[in-house]
């Protein structure tokens, strides 16, 4: 069993940056594909940036990006997600997904991941 706790989040102005945590336990995830998606009120989830193992290969949505970077430390069994120039739509829960299967389907698509935190909510106000 693999347990993600997402940590960082917080009530931030405009313009602002947070930077989250999901910190992964249970097993090793070095070998895991890493993703962060994010549900807003009334809305469904959706992706927000993914990570390969070997952290060469990231993807961000067109709506992120040039304003987050996601990163990982294997040694610590963590990925990050830096948020800069947060704008008040970027208010969310953020939720770091694992893929511990190896799975081909889309590392944009939530069914690639079969394990999920719990998230942690993220406020932008103006």
């Amino acid at each position: 069993q693999v347990q993600l706790v997402e940590s960082g989040g917080g009530l931030v102005q405009a313009g602002g940056s947070l930077r989250l945590a999901c910190a992964g336990s249970g097993r090793t995830l070095s070998r895991s594909t890493m993703g962060w998606f994010r549900q807003a009120p009334g809305k469904e989830r959706e992706f927000v940036a993914a990570i390969y193992w070997s952290g060469g290969i990231t993807y961000q949505s067109d709506s992120v990006k040039g304003r987050f970077t996601i990163s990982r430390d294997n040694a610590k069994n963590t990925v990050y997600l830096q948020m800069n120039s947060l704008k008040l739509e970027d208010t969310a829960v953020y939720y770091c997904a694992a893929d511990t299967r190896g799975s081909v389907v889309d590392a944009r698509s939530r069914s690639a991941y079969d394990y999920w935190g719990q998230g942690t909510q993220v406020t932008v106000s103006s």
